[in-house]
């Protein structure tokens, strides 16, 4: 009996998708073609599924892009507060752990981050919430700082610098050998921190990134 229902709820799944099914293609659309691409009828197309099956798991579009932008927020803002938060015995290994946002895109999605942003630009909505994240962000930044015991003025301001680089990078598709962006780690955690990271710090981030 088991065996049998197994197998029904198999064949539903090659005819009607999941939820996680559908919500990849959407964000697989994003990704490729902004807002617009994310469509119940493309995405009926490029998953050969029935577009009717799209409500078995959804009410409509809307709530499909909601949870498109909790995906968002869950990975991006999620793991970016979490490194700030992450265990560090100096001000220059705090924002090593922040970098790692910068190399790992399970940690930090910068393809889905400017998909995000470019939504933002033709939706006050997005806008919005897109504005209360990076908020969040900088304000994990900031308090990042103070942990450290940087007056709360500095902290703003290098918490926003660091961040305001980042969102540059994202901003911008910039393309560097990870040589050369590699290269350059220990002067952006002199120039955002104001301190110099020690060897076994840098080694330690090297390590994680899988670098050498």
């Amino acid at each position: 009996m088991e065996e049998a229902i197994d197998r029904t709820d198999k064949m539903l799944d090659t005819t009607r998708g999941s939820a996680e099914v559908w919500l990849g293609a959407a964000y697989d659309a994003l990704l490729e073609g902004g807002v617009d691409a994310v469509s119940v009828h493309a995405l009926s197309k490029r998953l050969n599924i029935s577009r009717t099956s799209f409500y078995w798991f959804f009410k409509d579009k809307d709530e499909l892009l909601s949870r498109l932008l909790a995906k968002w927020k869950k990975t991006n803002t999620g793991n970016w507060i979490s490194r700030t938060e992450a265990y560090a015995e100096s001000i220059a290994e705090a924002i090593l752990n922040v970098f790692d946002c910068w190399f790992d895109e399970a940690i930090f999605d910068s393809r889905f981050e400017a998909a995000i942003r470019s939504w933002a630009q033709q939706s006050p909505a997005v806008a919005r919430e897109l504005a209360e994240d990076d908020g969040a962000r900088i304000a994990a930044l900031t308090a990042m700082f103070a942990r450290f015991n940087y007056d709360p003025k500095p902290a703003d301001v290098r918490a926003r610098t660091a961040y305001f680089v980042q969102v540059g990078y994202v901003s911008t598709h910039q393309k560097e050998e990870l040589s050369v962006r590699m290269d350059r780690i220990p002067e952006y955690v002199e120039v955002f921190t104001g301190k110099r990271a020690k060897k076994n710090e840098l080694e330690r981030f090297y390590s994680r990134r899988g670098f050498k």
